[in-house]
């Protein structure tokens, strides 16, 4: 469950990614990239 609340955080929120890489013996490794500059968002009322 905490990885599912993560990628939602980095992706919809931040409008980054989350890549899993993992290896039988060697491990897991996470890449998390967030955008510097983010778009912004307005609201059409």
């Amino acid at each position: 469950m905490g990885l599912a609340i993560s990628y939602q955080i980095i992706t919809e929120r931040h409008g980054g990614s989350l890549e899993c890489i993992s290896q039988p013996g060697v491990g897991t490794e996470f890449i998390i990239r967030i955008p510097l500059i983010q778009e912004l968002q307005t609201s059409h009322t």
